[in-house]
């Protein structure tokens, strides 16, 4: 099983997504939050920061304390089980930049009625992103 965090950063009415490289061999050329894989002894937050330090270059600040969604993905072989927590980032330094261009092709700031024709890594997403644009959390 592979556990895996994700960040959603939203401001002025826009979430940022990564396209994923075509050569990626997961979910190639497909629309997706920022972030990845959870290291051996890791807490779920400690891996949020880092991965959003190393994709886009910026420092998470402050987190949501839970998951704004968890996803459990099956493709096939139970090594292939995916856990997805999904957290929204509520604070953050610097300016997202698109600093693995190998894992990514582009970085976007996106409004609500822009996700719905996109390409979706995990289309679950999607509803909610719009969901939250729609309607910000306090």
């Amino acid at each position: 099983m592979h556990t895996v965090v994700a960040g959603i950063l939203i401001s002025q009415g826009q979430v940022l997504l990564t396209l994923r490289s075509a050569e990626r061999r997961a979910y190639p050329s497909t629309w997706a939050l920022p972030g990845g894989h959870v290291e051996s002894g890791e807490l779920e937050t400690e891996a949020l920061r880092r991965e959003l330090r190393e994709e886009l270059g910026i420092d998470v600040l402050a987190c949501d304390e839970v998951p704004t969604c968890r996803l459990q993905l099956t493709a096939g072989a139970p090594s292939d089980e995916l856990h997805l927590s999904t957290w929204r980032v509520t604070a953050w330094r610097g300016r997202p930049s698109n600093v693995l261009r190998e894992e990514h092709d582009r970085i976007a700031w996106l409004g609500a009625d822009e996700l719905a024709g996109l390409p979706w890594a995990h289309p679950q997403h999607r509803q909610m992103l719009q969901n939250m644009l729609i309607h910000p959390p306090e």
